[in-house]
């Protein structure tokens, strides 16, 4: 399985920049979108100075022009099924890394919705391959995301959590108890509610451009 994706390049780089590696964001889209959804968002986010990079969930939804991360996202999460979805955001990584001049010391993961419930296990699991993680309008608890675990040196991983306390999609209760989850699992995610729903607006675009400037050090080179 590959993936589909579409990219966002930085704007002008600093003078002397150009040859060196770029800060980049993997950014994971929800239930029922497409890589050009988050993509929207890469020019807003640190003065459009990333590599944005938006995979396509590999299962097409039937009835509409929409993806999904899991063949089916109304089942509970089955641990003992292998994830070709996440084999395939692995594979991805190790490929767009190398071939696009990605900074490996400075990539961060993004998903919004079951984009995080994505985002969460792959990057606690692997933390060595990311400065940051951001959970968007998601939950890792509950019947349709896997059993969250953590490696053993996931507690240095940033992590940022953003919801609505309006969201009718996911309850901001269940955000709230996947911060504490975090915590459980020895992190220390930073936690923001804003009055949105089950949306990414100006206000927690601007919070996320800082953190995204802070984990991947933009303005120490």
């Amino acid at each position: 399985m590959r993936l589909a994706y579409a990219t966002f390049h930085p704007f002008e780089p600093a003078a002397g920049a150009a040859e060196r590696p770029l800060p980049a964001l993997i950014a994971l889209h929800g239930f029922g979108s497409h890589a050009l959804d988050l993509l929207t968002l890469a020019p807003e986010l640190a003065g459009g100075r990333l590599l944005v990079i938006c995979p396509q969930a590999p299962y097409h939804l039937p009835d509409f022009y929409g993806f999904s991360w899991s063949r089916d996202p109304t089942a509970p999460a089955d641990p003992a099924e292998p994830d070709a979805a996440a084999d395939a955001l692995r594979t991805l990584l190790d490929d767009a890394i190398p071939r696009l001049g990605i900074d490996p010391t400075r990539l961060a993961l993004l998903g919004f919705s079951q984009g995080g419930m994505m985002a969460a296990p792959l990057a606690l699991g692997e933390p060595q391959r990311f400065a940051g993680l951001a959970l968007l309008s998601t939950s890792v608890v509950g019947a349709r995301s896997a059993v969250l675990t953590a490696a053993p040196d996931a507690a240095r991983l940033p992590v940022l959590v953003q919801h609505g306390t309006q969201d009718p999609a996911i309850p901001v209760a269940q955000a709230q108890a996947s911060v504490e989850r975090l915590r459980e699992l020895g992190l220390a995610p930073e936690y923001e509610e804003y009055a949105m729903a089950h949306e990414v607006s100006r206000e927690s675009t601007t919070a996320l451009t800082r953190w995204l400037e802070r984990v991947l050090r933009l303005d120490a080179r």
